[in-house]
């Protein structure tokens, strides 16, 4: 897809895919300029510690409580919180509450196909 859609958009129609342990995301916006994806991550769930060569990515919390440690210092995000990750940083995202955690990722250019694990 290289435009975003005419239509609005939400979790109900957007392209769905699953991930992690348990975790949900769902592509608001994909084009190959800037990825826009919702997530909806269980409690007790994590990513896997990781970078991003080229993708500049913006995590905000909708609801619930987010950790996520850049090079290795732990950030707690409460709901309508965010932070930025520049390229070449190490993160990682994880959900310590007991609730679930739902939030966005905005990735310019798209994260998918940019990840190196450590």
């Amino acid at each position: 897809m290289n435009q975003p859609p005419a239509f609005p958009v939400s979790t109900a129609t957007a392209e769905h895919y699953r991930w992690g342990e348990g975790c949900d995301g769902w592509h608001l916006v994909k084009t190959a300029a800037l990825s826009i994806i919702q997530e909806r991550m269980p409690a007790g769930a994590r990513e896997v510690s990781h970078y991003h060569e080229r993708a500049y990515q913006f995590f905000f919390v909708l609801a619930g409580e987010a950790t996520l440690e850049i090079n290795g210092v732990p950030h707690r995000l409460q709901a309508q919180q965010g932070l930025a990750v520049p390229p070449l940083v190490v993160h990682q995202l994880r959900n310590e509450s007991g609730q679930e955690l739902h939030f966005t990722v905005t990735s310019q250019p798209p994260s998918h196909g940019d990840r190196i694990l450590v």
